[in-house]
């Protein structure tokens, strides 16, 4: 029986081709919205897609967010912002994937406007270390804490914009891929 259920889970972690291409497909399109949207401060689809691709394909997730934070390196630079992707998506996507039973809208809104929320003091972290560095445990929660609470108008836009944005594609989006389950 044990080894049914090995033989089951090797199977469904490795890569198809069609696989490999709906993880393609799925970093294009939060590229894309990305940088549509980049005019707009702090109002972004990227949230939302890792909450509806974790949805529907789940563990494929695992491939998607690294080569998407890769991507944004490559075209944004690799400064400290970038060690702030490397936990804040895998986070989003795992909170999702852990709670992927719950289908109500409301949910998912709140959990995208939270995510938008706690988006700066997750980004606050590396700034800790920063100040660490430079004069130690004081320093570091004086820089990350300054660094938090100045971005607290831009999370509250986040947060505004990922409910507005989850209330409003969330039905949509998700009966549309319902339809067109890969």
């Amino acid at each position: 029986m044990n080894d049914k259920k090995a033989e089951k889970k090797k199977q469904c972690m490795q890569l198809s081709i069609r696989d490999i291409a709906l993880i393609g497909v799925m970093v294009a399109v939060i590229e894309v919205c990305k940088m549509a949207m980049s005019f707009l401060p702090n109002i972004e689809l990227t949230s939302f897609w890792v909450i509806l691709f974790t949805l529907f394909f789940g563990w494929k997730m695992v491939f998607v967010i690294p080569v998407f934070i890769l991507i944004e390196g490559c075209v944004y630079g690799f400064g400290l912002w970038w060690v702030m992707y490397l936990y804040a998506w895998p986070l989003l996507a795992l909170f999702t994937y852990l709670n992927r039973k719950k289908e109500t809208l409301l949910f998912w809104s709140l959990t995208s406007a939270t995510f938008g929320l706690l988006f700066g003091a997750m980004c606050a972290i590396p700034y800790f270390f920063v100040g660490l560095l430079d004069g130690g445990i004081v320093t570091g929660v004086r820089t990350a804490f300054a660094w938090w609470v100045a971005g607290i108008p831009w999370d509250i836009t986040h947060a505004i914009g990922n409910f507005v944005l989850m209330m409003v594609l969330f039905i949509p989006l998700r009966t549309m891929m319902k339809k067109v389950k890969v």
